[in-house]
């Protein structure tokens, strides 16, 4: 895995969006909020970061390459120091568990207009002309 992987799949989850910020960090966002972290250039020994729920938080950190994220600990973010620290399932369950713990943060409205089916234009018909028939 690597994070082109990772971009790959979380590009996948539902209204998620990315940007490039803080220099060489690839953010991926739902409703404007953060839930993982990829690093362009690895700093630090990290190269991905996401959101965990507490009991997660405890559990994973004590697995060998996985650290409290840097800044982002308090919020129960994890790190992976490896690409191998976990197995592509157990890595795409948790991003997708850390995408549900963002969304569910958002408010009721967002959450709705998120979730709701994007709808794509119709095309418009034109009226058949009238007039002189040359």
């Amino acid at each position: 895995m690597n994070v082109a992987w990772a971009r790959r799949f979380c590009l996948a989850l539902p209204q998620t969006t990315e940007i490039v910020q803080w220099g060489d960090a690839l953010v991926f966002k739902v409703g404007g909020k953060m839930y993982a972290v990829a690093s362009l250039e690895p700093r630090d020994g990290v190269w991905l970061s996401f959101k965990t729920d507490p009991e997660e938080f405890a559990a994973l950190t004590e697995i060998p390459g996985i650290i409290p994220a840097p800044y982002l600990a308090r919020a129960q973010w994890v790190a992976l120091e490896t690409e191998d620290a976990l197995s592509a399932a157990e890595l795409e369950r948790l991003l997708k568990r850390a995408y549900d713990l963002i969304f569910a943060k958002l408010p009721k409205k967002q959450q709705a207009e998120l979730a709701a089916p994007v709808r794509t234009k119709k095309p418009v018909k034109s009226a058949p002309r009238r007039g002189r028939i040359a």
